[in-house]
């Protein structure tokens, strides 16, 4: 058996291929105005959150802000559930809200580290590199809408996170 090649000493750079069918992933539930932000997935045609994969030179919180940045043009601040802020100096990161694991095909899993984040905009700026059918901002009611046939699980993180961060 061939030793696994690692391309850094630090342990974070190794998580995206940490096992020939894991990739570990972040994805956020943007909340702006009492309306939690979802996309419709080309590929697989549901409602999910914003996000991807961890890059090999990135930490989780890197990997989600930059994936909101690519998919959607926003800026957001992620979510710290601890009262206490963390010195940027320090190397703490904002830990996620969920995590999960899931079957991408019978070969193939991720490891998902779930985060909650707040916009001052509801300016969806569409990538021409990220396909989507479409970005929409629901408001917990239409979450539970049957037409939008949005899955469990994403409907129960985009509720707690409206929740959580909702102004109202």
């Amino acid at each position: 058996m061939e030793k696994p090649f690692y391309p850094s000493s630090n342990p974070l750079s190794l998580m995206p291929h940490i096992h020939e069918k894991i990739d570990f992933t972040a994805e956020v539930f943007i909340v702006h105005q009492d309306k939690v932000l979802l996309r419709k997935h080309d590929k697989y045609k549901i409602w999910l959150s914003i996000g991807g994969h961890i890059e090999l030179d990135e930490d989780p919180n890197q990997a989600a802000l930059r994936e909101v940045k690519e998919e959607v043009g926003l800026g957001v601040d992620l979510y710290n559930p601890h009262s206490t802020p963390f010195p940027i100096s320090s190397g703490e990161l904002i830990p996620p809200i969920f995590v999960n694991r899931h079957r991408i095909n019978e070969k193939h899993e991720h490891v998902t580290l779930v985060y909650f984040a707040t916009s001052s905009s509801d300016t969806v700026i569409e990538s021409s590199s990220e396909k989507s059918q479409g970005w929409k901002w629901f408001t917990a009611q239409e979450l539970d809408d049957s037409s939008y046939e949005i899955k469990e699980q994403i409907k129960y993180y985009a509720k707690k996170a409206l929740q959580i961060l909702s102004n109202s």
